[in-house]
């Protein structure tokens, strides 16, 4: 299996980003008039579209994923292009990626507290370099999905990879539990 590694980012160098939330008005407008990437990358079984868990939820918002099963969220849906558990050691997040260029794909976690995954499915018109299209109408551009992370995440040892080129593996560790033993 080839596995690209993904460089996890701790420190927020775009701050202004995500501040113009996606509405559900203009989602359905802008969902009209798109193409084949369009409706992969925000359709109802990707991780980045706005009606996976049933109804409409801004994707820049911060969604509590690991407080619900998959089995029971996405209930509704044959196939979804998403899943997430938890072992002993760690929790697991992997998504279908669409087709786009993986090397725009960036997992940012934001003081402990928020997961962030975004990356560009749209290079028109701008330079991949710019993070201005992070602070705009975003969805023209790109794709975010943002998640709230469990407390007993040891986030800083978060690991992401990218495998065959179409799976997005997520691995946030759980923190080690310090057990004192007694002895009596």
């Amino acid at each position: 299996m080839a596995s690209m590694r993904l460089e996890v980012v701790f420190e927020d160098h775009t701050p202004h980003k995500w501040r113009v939330p996606l509405k559900e008005d203009v989602f359905g407008a802008f969902m009209a008039k798109g193409g084949l990437v369009m409706h992969k990358v925000f359709g109802n079984k990707s991780l980045f579209g706005p009606l996976l868990f049933k109804k409409f939820f801004d994707p820049s918002d911060a969604f509590p994923l690991w407080e619900f099963e998959p089995g029971v969220l996405l209930a509704d849906l044959q196939n979804p292009c998403v899943d997430w558990f938890q072992t002993e050691a760690c929790y697991v997040l992997k998504t279908e990626l669409p087709d786009i260029e993986k090397s725009s794909i960036r997992v940012y976690v934001e003081n402990g507290k928020v997961m962030e995954i975004s990356g560009l499915w749209n290079h028109k018109g701008e330079s991949r370099a710019s993070p201005d299209w992070q602070s705009g109408k975003w969805w023209e551009r790109g794709f975010v999905r943002r998640l709230e992370l469990p407390e007993n995440v040891d986030w800083k040892k978060t690991e992401a990879h990218v495998n065959n080129d179409t799976i997005l593996d997520i691995r946030l560790p759980k923190l080690q539990q310090n057990v004192t033993l007694r002895e009596g």
